[in-house]
């Protein structure tokens, strides 16, 4: 853009936005920066302020910006150069005609502050420069000594900024405070922190202020790799309303267990988040499974774990004669697995979010949601943080199944693992283990369908060569719930309201899941 475009556009009074390239930090910004602005950017040494800068920098269009990168007492430019190497953002062929790097050590320190703004003028104007850097903005307030000439500095950038278009960024060490002069002059002030909980250490990101747009308030965790710096927008905050409003649907669909379909009264409620609880062996992933193998070109599915790689997953799926390699290589399925570690929450929200959109996911089986629990630093979190997501899956018409462990194998308590979770969730389903008669048997139930009527009744299933089946109701059978059921005689069964369960003597002996 020339300097009489940008003057017309400012005369109409909108401001052209320079977009930073830096995945999610746009969508925290609303939008990137204002061209012309002036941004500073502060935090602890090694946060990643000249990595974020450069990345900013090497990411605009080829031939569309040049940069002047000026240092002050900061990383010597050999240095500079030879961590930057690593970057996959880096590119070397652009210095030094779009990219140049010059030392101001000598202006500050023989003149001053005015000597160190006449330099930086005189080279933005000489070399047309659309991106500024300064590194080393602690140097000059220690150089500065007086808050007035701090002040007059900041306000001559700014003022230079604005004349020539140039967006600028200051990059300074944190001084724990936010009322020094520079930081109410800026334009926009990001602050890079380093959180720890525990053993374990997180980066942040802080926006205090943007002027002329809105922005998403709070602290978002970012990560770097040799792509550069990712910045993960809290989901709480990117979607405290859903992206997308529209009626829910009405259809249903099949759990892939034919007897199972007929206890939700027909399939599972499009567009809702059904929780499948229960303990470790219990048989959850093979009915995630069963879920998944509906999926087709027309109903994408998506499988996301955190616990059984795919590689464990495809066998166990071959075993019930669902073809998950197959399906995979059609396209109707796509496997994400994230083992659990030390993942960032947001990170892989996003990641799951990514996949539903890009190839319009509609049958979902999040295999862990505990995975996400692990995840979470801050646990006050995670009820905000499945209830925002959840809002979008649905408004995505995505019909999602999510497995949730219980730790006790049989007992007369069922107490969920994540306080909170159930009561977002239009279905429930609960699988247990009950003992009876020296043996265990698997039994399958359903607390809740918000959408319609649905079968009350306690009934065992069993894991076959075929997959899931589901049998009749567990009938003749008193204490089901304490996981130690007693069978009572047919007189007391006739008898007893409360009795409502019976096992057939020669009941499958089931297998592990």
């Amino acid at each position: 853009m020339t300097q009489p475009e940008a003057a017309d556009n400012r005369d109409k009074g909108t401001i052209e936005r320079v977009s930073s390239f830096v995945p999610g930090l746009d969508v925290i910004l609303g939008g990137g920066f204002l061209r012309g602005g002036l941004y500073m950017i502060k935090g602890t040494p090694g946060m990643g302020k000249t990595i974020l800068a450069s990345q900013i920098i090497y990411s605009q269009e080829a031939g569309q910006s040049r940069t002047l990168f000026v240092t002050v007492l900061g990383e010597n430019h050999g240095r500079m150069m030879m961590h930057l190497r690593s970057m996959r953002f880096f590119d070397e062929a652009r210095i030094p005609d779009q990219v140049f790097y010059i030392s101001a050590y000598g202006a500050l320190e023989d003149e001053g502050l005015k000597g160190l703004v006449a330099l930086i003028r005189r080279e933005v104007v000489a070399r047309g420069a659309t991106m500024l850097v300064l590194d080393g903005l602690s140097a000059v307030e220690a150089k500065a000594g007086a808050e007035y000439e701090m002040k007059r500095f900041t306000h001559d950038l700014q003022t230079l900024a604005s004349a020539t278009d140039c967006t600028m960024f200051l990059l300074t060490t944190a001084s724990g405070t936010l009322a020094a002069p520079e930081h109410t002059m800026v334009d926009g002030l990001i602050e890079l922190r380093h959180r720890s909980f525990g053993s374990r250490a997180e980066r942040r990101l802080l926006v205090h202020k943007i002027r002329g747009t809105g922005y998403l308030e709070g602290e978002h965790a970012f990560g770097i790799s040799d792509a550069g710096v990712t910045v993960f927008p809290r989901i709480e905050a990117l979607l405290a309303m859903p992206s997308l409003r529209a009626p829910p649907p009405t259809a249903r669909l099949s759990s892939g267990v034919a007897s199972l379909d007929e206890m939700f009264g027909g399939g599972i409620p499009a567009a809702t988040l059904t929780g499948l609880v229960g303990p470790s062996g219990s048989g959850k992933t093979t009915l995630g499974l069963h879920f998944l193998s509906g999926s087709s070109a027309s109903e994408p599915g998506l499988l996301f774990g955190c616990y059984e790689p795919p590689e464990r997953l495809r066998y166990k799926a071959t075993t019930m004669g669902f073809d998950l390699a197959a399906a995979e290589q059609r396209g109707d399925v796509e496997i994400l697995w994230y083992p659990v570690g030390e993942h960032i929450l947001d990170e892989l929200a996003h990641a799951l979010l990514d996949a539903v959109r890009r190839r319009g996911v509609k049958r979902l089986v999040i295999d862990g949601l505990s995975g996400f629990q692990q995840a979470a630093l801050e646990p006050e979190r995670i009820v905000r943080f499945w209830s925002a997501l959840s809002n979008e899956l649905r408004a995505r018409d995505v019909t999602t199944l999510h497995t949730l462990e219980l730790q006790e194998l049989a007992g007369p308590e069922i107490r969920i693992p994540i306080s909170g979770i159930a009561s977002l969730a239009e279905v429930m389903v609960l699988v247990r283990y009950v003992e009876l008669r020296s043996r265990l048997y698997r039994l399958i139930s359903m607390s809740k369908v918000r959408e319609g009527a649905f079968d009350p009744t306690i009934r065992e299933f069993e894991i076959t060569d075929a997959g899931v089946v589901v049998g009749k109701p567990f009938e003749g059978v008193e204490a089901v719930l304490s996981g130690m059921a007693r069978a009572v005689s047919a007189n007391a069964y006739v008898a007893s309201s409360e009795a409502s369960l019976t096992v057939p003597p020669d009941a499958g002996t089931g297998r592990t899941e």
